[in-house]
């Protein structure tokens, strides 16, 4: 049976892809280590310390701890994310934005040039506010004043849109999706630093040898079922009738299913609930108020109020941010356009309210696997004194991780199949990952 790895680097097109997309990953992790001048990082790693489980710190994940360092891509591609995610929004609020969504290539291009200035805008507005941040640590900028913070804009924005351009490279050029590929190296880059830290408390016996092999049991565990219900999907049948096309030519009668997915808002509900949850103590790291200190107190990471609240959160940006991505109306018109219906089920609105009813039931275990995935891992590394690993192995950073890993492998199988290899999955289930249009 040949070797599915081997067989990637015997596709030229394949290959090129491959190593286009690792040439601009290698471009995009050197320039992660090129500071922005005048800036002190010593000093501004020792005060990012202390910024863990705040918004500094969930922003400096995204961006494989640039913002820590003061890198010139320490904005990373969040400001194309955040811009994308704007447009989603605004589609659901202002009806131009969704007739360019439904526009078709011309649509999708002019959303693409705005996402593009929106994302100047927020990345100018980005770097301002990081320049005043920076200003206010003890020793971390030896010159602070104007042509600072306007070398530290310059800096950061210029380095925001050279991401944004590699990300579309990749795209365009190379394997995957090229904005989900850099956070998801940007995460993974804290990995060796993770094993390294665990060797150095086996090292001085604050953990045992049986405590690492159950953490490895536990990681294995939790990236299985992360792997399993990002895969899940309610497969509701349709049914497509014979029709004659014309010219005596008749396209006969077909079935096949509409794929909802388990998981259909993605990571999204736990970068909203994160957000949130961690206002108290952001404040609480800027004021010295009594009851800003009181309030990151009861909401600190480990603490009941915390947890119940931040699994609220979830559930509630679970239906949220589902009802606002997906529109059972638009699903039920095109299929009757096509001619296209569920057995059993009138088309039109009767089939818009059965895809509704089937989408509200599947997303509370959906929206229950979120919370556990963000909450149950915390809590046991926490108990097991390497909380450091709650970041990696678990919540935001699994589920990015693991989602990009199957989209990658996705479209490398289909590279394989195509030229008649053995592709990664012998089974082919990972085909049906995704939020898929009807075809």
């Amino acid at each position: 049976m040949s070797n599915p790895v081997a067989n990637l680097f015997r596709i030229p097109e394949l290959k090129e892809k491959i190593l286009f997309t690792l040439m601009i990953l290698l471009i995009y992790r050197l320039g992660a280590h090129v500071v922005v001048p005048a800036i002190n990082v010593q000093a501004l790693q020792e005060f990012a310390g202390q910024l863990q489980g705040t918004v500094f710190g969930i922003y400096d994940m995204f961006v494989g701890g640039g913002l820590s360092r003061a890198t010139v891509f320490a904005l990373g591609i969040m400001p194309y994310i955040s811009a994308s995610i704007m447009f989603q929004l605004l589609a659901a609020v202002f009806p131009t934005v969704e007739r360019m969504q439904k526009e078709g290539e011309e649509g999708r291009k002019k959303l693409t040039q705005y996402t593009r200035y929106a994302t100047v805008a927020l990345s100018v507005v980005q770097a301002y506010g990081y320049s005043v941040f920076l200003e206010g640590i003890p020793g971390a900028v030896a010159n602070p004043g104007f042509s600072f913070k306007l070398l530290t804009i310059l800096a950061l924005t210029t380095g925001a849109i050279f991401v944004m351009w590699l990300g579309e490279q990749i795209t365009d050029r190379g394997i995957g999706n090229g904005m989900s590929l850099l956070i998801f190296f940007s995460i993974i880059e804290s990995f060796p630093s993770a094993i390294a830290q665990t060797a150095e408390l086996v090292r001085v016996d604050e953990i045992s040898i049986i405590e690492v092999v159950l953490l490895f049991i536990i990681m294995l565990a939790v990236i299985a079922c992360t792997i399993a219900v990002t895969m899940a999907a309610r497969k509701i049948p349709v049914q497509i009738p014979r029709k004659v096309m014309g010219r005596g030519r008749i396209r006969e009668g077909q079935k096949s299913f509409i794929p909802l997915r388990l998981n259909a808002s993605g990571v999204m509900p736990i970068i909203f609930a994160q957000s949130i949850i961690v206002v108290p103590s952001t404040f609480a790291s800027f004021s010295d108020a009594n009851w800003a200190q009181n309030m990151a107190l009861w909401f600190a990471p480990g603490s009941s109020a915390y947890y119940l609240s931040f699994g609220v959160l979830i559930l509630f940006f679970t239906y949220f941010y589902t009802a606002i991505i997906f529109n059972p109306v638009d699903l039920a018109e095109n299929l009757k356009k096509q001619g296209a219906f569920i057995p059993g089920v009138k088309p039109g609105a009767r089939t818009a309210e059965y895809i509704d009813r089937v989408l509200t039931r599947i997303l509370l275990p959906g929206s229950l696997f979120l919370i556990g995935i963000a909450i149950v891992p915390f809590a046991i590394f926490d108990a097991m004194g390497v909380s450091f690993l709650g970041s990696i192995i678990g919540g935001t950073g699994l589920l990015i991780v693991v989602g990009v890993g199957l989209d990658t492998v996705q479209q490398m199988q289909q590279h394989l199949l195509l030229r008649h290899y053995d592709g990664f999955m012998k089974r082919g289930r990972v085909k049906f990952r995704g939020r898929q249009r009807y075809m």
